[in-house]
């Protein structure tokens, strides 16, 4: 049974101030206006990966008590772009957010309700007071006990009203295309796009325009089947399947089902598609059951008590039953036993003789080899952030986008750090490296010196004939270009629509054109590149994440994460400890001590009184289980979070710094 988390003390909760509303018909909504339901703020922005598996984790819920239950979306943004009302309408469209969302440009509802990270959740009663408030993904269990607990409560006391909440959907534009990701070339010059916001794909003739079939139904769903039966939901990324290896591996093109947390194969020559990799369920950071038991029909026992298949060859078999892996798995898995997160692009590596694939949702690049049929995780902590070096330690936040050039680097788009980094496979392993970027707060529109340039949330990337990079500089509205002969940035293009996806398109008189996918424009876009590839020079400003600024005492400050599993439930210790914390600082400077990674989700930091502000980097996660002896297989679920929380150093301020992973 799940069971929901412990109420907080009644706090009556703050009214939703913003700009305005979204999805409400033009009405301005008021607390009072909700008083009788259930309602579920949401603190998100359109840029978070995690926010948007938090907008799956509701969906259920949300459709199940639509007479009770209101959400109402919280946009605060980070990036500059998010703050522009009409990019957080199409994202709101894009994403299928059917609840209303207020417009929180200026941070202030976020302030009132102390919210520090992006997703954060806060759970308010019939009568107007805040019961629940958690950080992170992965509540969704324990939202969805507590609002069963909530409507029986004030269904016995006369308190709750049953009725339509104030949703009002927006009308739908038809068109082609609907918020598309990227684009491929096929063999008969044919274009396929990963049509996302129709969740299918799209094969298009080489106007770029023609429809010439679809493949999906165009519903949300994980199906497999031919291309009038099968489902997919906010496909990304595509790859071209060698062609030596498309008669063995039974499809032509590799497709980032993003999410539905799968790869897919997909047949041209009929539209067959197969899913091909992951469970569909999401990989969660340390969670106890990232890899699921391989099916049993067929198989014999092996000498571990798992199941060997005749036809499966020595990566699907021996099964792994109850087996955990350490906070950053290795090695080779199945394909069908790991869940995967998000994953967002997909581009071949003859180097490594496999796909690569950016796993935005946990912070990661993956191998996929279906030859041998395994997954290997190919580089990154899990952590997010921008770190060089060994790919063991190496850091990232939302890879998007991958382009290998001639010279075998795999380029990469890292959205969250608006960051242009690579990635070098060589005989002593994988090492990775940043082209542009500074991090998860500094972003802007700058040319010029690699060192002082400045994107904004890249989401793709391409490799033009001469070796440098092209950028779909996505927030910037921008295409631009990384030159690693001169360690410079250009701008090839301005005034797109969301540039999602490049596609360099060569043509018979020499001249070469970039296809871009503008994805809130819904379409692709021909952009004739001069003859000379230097661009423009531009200088539109640098930006940083502004969020209020936390004061605390310099010296010895207590760190909390709290989190009380809910009743019924405990902390799930069998694979060893249940929390970890992982804590650092930007700037390094400001931690004398603390620093690291521990299990105890209280910490004594020490901060230099000499550095009077920074960001204090905070990571947390804890796994909780039904606490009933009685259940076989009891269900266990992992709470996840990082802050990035700016301080300042103040005489006299709170020695305490408190952060709510659940409470």
């Amino acid at each position: 049974m799940t069971t929901a988390p412990a109420r907080l003390p009644r706090v009556r909760a703050s009214e939703l101030v913003g700009r305005g509303w979204l999805n409400t018909g033009g009405t301005d909504l008021t607390l009072a206006d909700l008083r009788g339901k259930v309602v579920v703020l949401d603190f998100w922005t359109f840029c978070c990966v995690n926010c948007l598996h938090v907008l799956d984790e509701l969906r259920e819920l949300e459709a199940a008590h639509r007479d009770v239950l209101v959400i109402v979306g919280v946009h605060s943004p980070k990036f500059v772009h998010e703050a522009d009302p009409v990019a957080l309408a199409a994202a709101v469209e894009r994403y299928e957010v059917h609840h209303p969302v207020l417009d929180d440009p200026e941070l202030t509802t976020w302030s009132a309700y102390t919210a520090r990270a992006w997703p954060t959740l806060v759970v308010i009663d019939p009568e107007g007071y805040v019961v629940a408030h958690l950080a992170g993904e992965g509540h969704g269990h324990a939202i969805a006990a507590l609002v069963g607990e909530l409507i029986a409560e004030h269904e016995a006391k006369g308190t709750l009203h049953r009725g339509d909440g104030p949703y009002v959907p927006p009308a739908a534009e038809p068109s082609t295309l609907r918020f598309p990701a990227k684009v491929i070339r096929l063999a008969d010059g044919n274009l396929l796009v990963a049509d996302a916001g129709h969740h299918s794909l799209a094969e298009l003739a080489p106007d770029a325009e023609t429809l010439v079939r679809r493949i999906g139904t165009g519903e949300r769903g994980l199906v497999d089947g031919a291309p009038d039966e099968a489902r997919l939901a906010e496909p990304n990324g595509l790859c071209l399947v060698p062609e030596e290896l498309r008669s063995r591996l039974g499809y032509d093109v590799l497709v980032a089902d993003t999410a539905n947390h799968v790869l897919r194969g997909v047949r041209l020559a009929d539209g067959h598609v197969t899913t091909v990799a992951g469970t569909g369920e999401q990989f969660m950071v340390g969670g106890p059951d990232n890899l699921e038991p391989w099916p049993a029909a067929g198989g014999a026992a092996g000498p571990d008590g798992g199941a060997t298949y005749p036809d499966g060859g020595p990566a699907d078999g021996p099964a792994v039953r109850g087996v955990r892996p350490e906070w950053e798995p290795r090695g080779q898995w199945p394909r069908r036993m790991v869940r995967l997160s998000s994953p967002w692009d997909v581009a071949w590596s003859q180097d490594l003789a496999a796909f690569v694939v950016a796993m935005a949702g946990n912070h990661s690049i993956w191998a996929f080899d279906d030859e041998q049929r395994s997954l290997t995780h190919l580089a990154g902590t899990m952590n997010e952030g921008l770190v060089d070096g060994d790919a063991g330690g190496a850091w990232f936040a939302q890879p998007s986008g991958l382009a290998v050039g001639p010279d075998r680097r795999i380029w990469l788009a890292d959205s969250e750090t608006s960051a242009l980094r690579w990635l070098a496979p060589g005989t002593a392993g994988v090492t990775v490296h940043t082209a542009v970027g500074h991090g998860l707060f500094d972003f802007g529109h700058r040319d010029g010196a690699a060192d002082h340039a400045l994107l904004q949330h890249p989401l793709g990337v391409a490799v033009l004939p001469d070796g440098s990079v092209a950028v779909a500089d996505t927030y910037n509205g921008a295409v631009r270009r990384y030159d690693p002969a001169t360690d410079t940035v250009s701008t090839l293009a301005r005034d797109l629509a969301e540039p999602s996806g490049l596609l360099v398109d060569a043509r018979d008189d020499g001249t070469l054109d970039l296809l871009v996918v503008e994805s809130a424009a819904h379409r692709i876009t021909r952009v004739r590149l001069p003859a000379r590839l230097a661009g423009e020079i531009l200088d539109a400003g640098a930006h940083r994440t502004a969020r209020p600024a936390t004061d605390v005492a310099p010296g010895e400050l207590r760190l909390e994460v709290a989190f009380t599993p809910a009743p019924g439930q405990k902390l799930d210790s069998r694979y060893g400890p249940s929390t970890r914390l992982q804590v650092s600082a930007s700037p390094p400077g400001l931690l004398v001590d603390g620093a690291g990674e521990g299990t105890d989700l209280t910490r004594t930091l020490h901060l230099d009184p000499a550095v009077t502000e920074g960001v204090l980097h905070v990571t947390a996660q804890a796994a909780s289980c039904d606490d009933d002896p009685a259940i076989e297989f009891p269900a266990c679920h992992l709470a996840q979070q990082d802050w990035g929380v700016p301080v300042r150093l103040v005489d006299g301020a709170p020695a305490e710094l408190r952060l709510p992973l659940l409470g």
